[in-house]
């Protein structure tokens, strides 16, 4: 019938059965919708394990579609939303282990706390008289009844057998010895086991089928799921927490030997300028030390050459000195003069 009806909603809808009315009202039902289980969404829903057993969560609260996990399957926010929905069933699974675990740990001390059977005490002397006569009584009826069954006296043979019955009754009265109901129920405790995985108590040494049973059983089966879903979960977590440190590590890593290497680089770089500094104030030094020399050399000329132009403008002053001199005295010669005179006479 549900089969019939998840077919029949695919085929033409949940609303299929709803009047115009009721379809102006109604709302499609998506996997991200907080009516939605997550948890059976991304893995199992913790009020399906337990159904009709000691530990029945009851009914979940929230929708369970088949069609809807996988519509979520197939989304694209599919691996966005898988994070948060198994952090709420673990969050969920957690609860339930905490609670299972208190109910465990009451369970060893109620184990450890069972006590040793007294063996019981000797028969008494009159008891004892008393067991030997009844298994006298019994070896002779056991060999009356067999040799009736070989002479083929069988109504004769099974009324002997009644006889040793009884006998047997009364040997196994005297036999047991009282123990109180406190010892009694110790003893039986001392006979119990715990199941560590779903809190149960088993009878030690018991048959095999019956064990089978219970390891099978929902409520073990389901037990075993959550905790091995936080098993996995935790180690899950753990396993992310350590790769995101080692990458952490490894990014410092790298920044550090980025550092180093810009540091290296910069003393390159500082002694490679050093080295340039050191040149270029040689050069300068080489460079200022020609032009002093240069200077010295051009002070030597400018000397030598003012001196000689001194020189020789000293020089010719005295020659155009002495020459007006020879002028003016030639001047004053009357030979000279007269000469000059009869020169320009016409006589």
């Amino acid at each position: 019938m549900d089969a019939q009806r998840a077919l029949l909603d695919e085929l033409m809808g949940s609303a299929r059965n709803l009047t115009e009315e009721e379809r102006r009202g109604h709302k499609e039902i998506t996997w991200d919708d907080r009516e939605v289980c997550g948890f059976f969404m991304v893995k199992f829903c913790p009020h399906d394990l337990f159904v009709n057993t000691k530990s029945d969560l009851g009914p979940c609260p929230k929708i369970h579609d088949t069609k809807l996990k996988e519509s979520f399957e197939s989304s694209p926010r599919h691996d966005s939303y898988v994070p948060r929905f198994e952090a709420e069933l673990a969050h969920f699974c957690e609860k339930l282990v905490m609670d299972l675990d208190r109910k465990v740990r009451r369970g060893r001390e109620r184990v450890a706390q069972s006590v040793e059977v007294p063996p019981p005490p000797p028969v008494p002397v009159e008891k004892t008289e008393q067991l030997s006569i009844l298994e006298e009584k019994i070896k002779n009826l056991l060999e009356s009844v067999e040799a009736l069954g070989e002479a083929g006296k069988v109504d004769e043979a099974e009324a002997l057998m009644r006889k040793v019955d009884l006998l047997n009754i009364e040997k196994t009265a005297l036999t047991l010895q009282p123990h109180n109901d406190k010892v009694l129920m110790l003893a039986q405790e001392k006979k119990m086991a715990l199941c560590e995985t779903c809190g149960s108590f088993l009878i030690a040494n018991d048959a095999l089928e019956r064990t089978q049973s219970h390891v099978t059983g929902k409520q073990h089966i389901g037990y075993g799921l959550v905790r091995d879903f936080l098993s996995e979960y935790k180690e899950a977590k753990e396993k992310a927490r350590e790769e995101e440190r080692l990458a952490r590590e490894k990014e410092a890593e790298e920044r550090r030997k980025l550092r180093e290497k810009d540091i290296e680089g910069g003393r390159h770089r500082s002694a490679s300028a050093d080295r340039d500094k050191n040149r270029h104030d040689r050069r300068d030094r080489d460079r200022n030390n020609r032009g002093s020399r240069d200077t010295g050399r051009s002070s030597d000329r400018s000397s030598r050459y003012n001196n000689n132009n001194n020189y020789r403008n000293g020089g010719g002053d005295r020659n155009r000195e002495r020459y007006h001199e020879r002028d003016r005295s030639r001047s004053r010669s009357p030979a000279r003069h007269g000469r000059k005179r009869s020169s320009r006479s016409p006589h």
